[in-house]
Parts: C-alpha cells; structure tokens; sequence
C-alpha cells in the first residue's frame, strides 16, 4: 500500500496532531469538575483557556486530516470517513459553543455540560478514526519486512464493534 496524505518524516501527521484537542478539551473538563468541586476561579479561567486551545488545535489538525480525506480510495473507507469528519465538525461546534457561551459570562452548569457533550461526542468521533486506522488499514504502510507467503494466510480482518 503507498504511502499517501499528509505525512512527515514518513508518518501520517493528523493522528499526532489530534492529540493536541483531545488532551486540553479534556483537561478543560477536568478543570471544571475541580472548579465544581471546590476549586478557585483560576480552574474557570484555566477550563476557557484550554478550551480555546483546542479549538485551534482541532482546526490545525482538521487540515491534514482533510489531505487525507482527498486520498481515500476505498469507497467503504470512504463513508467511514465522511462519518468521522462530520461527528468531529459537531464536536468542533460543540466546544466552540461552550466557549462562546463562557466568554460572555454564562455562568453554572451550562457550559459544563455542553464541553460533557462535546468530550462525549469527541469519544465517539475517534472511535470512528481508530475504525478506519485500525479496522480497514486507512493511513497505514506496507510492513517491508513481511514474507508475502504469510499474508496469503493472515485471517481476514474483521470489526470488533
């Protein structure tokens, strides 16, 4: 299988750069639940913050992503993708709302839940990724090194979910 899309040094760049939104919306929840649970408002300001970092961060990351995108071939692979792309711009939306409504002062369990959602839906949009990667190969090189006899006989992949 070539090697396509956005790629450097060799390596596909979208699934390295997309732990850059998954890891601060995260934490940006995080930070509310210590807000909630008694801590100051610095855990306010630090959930905003790391909010509006993921938001940069996932548009960065959308870019290769969408290069990617362009080079699919496999119809099948194809839907998956279009699934995933979709669910991450709902997830993108999502924690776009839920700082907009921080930035002019919603205050209480409103944003919370909506960055609850939007992690949520962030859980489900990177299984779809991982279904692509991990199921049908997407993104994935040839391994060099491995005797052509043994993949006549490798058991046919098969969805575990």
């Amino acid at each position: 299988m070539p090697e396509r899309g956005a790629r450097f040094g060799g390596h596909p760049v979208h699934p390295a750069l997309v732990s850059v939104p998954i890891g601060l919306w995260t934490f940006s929840l995080a930070a509310d639940l210590v807000r909630w649970l008694g801590g100051g408002s610095v855990w306010r300001d630090l959930a905003l913050y790391t909010l509006g970092a993921g938001i940069m961060g996932a548009m960065i990351a959308a870019v290769p992503g969408f290069i990617d995108y362009l080079t699919i071939t496999d119809v099948r692979v194809r839907d998956i993708a279009v699934a995933h792309m979709a669910t991450m711009l709902v997830v993108l939306g999502v924690f776009a709302f839920s700082f907009w409504l921080r930035w002019i002062g919603t205050t209480g369990a409103l944003p919370v839940g909506v960055s609850a959602l939007g992690v949520a839906l962030l859980g489900i949009g990177a299984w779809v990724g991982g279904e692509m990667v991990f199921v049908h190969g997407q993104g994935m090189a040839a391994d060099p090194w491995k005797d052509d006899a043994r993949e006549e006989t490798d058991p046919p992949r098969r969805r575990v979910a």
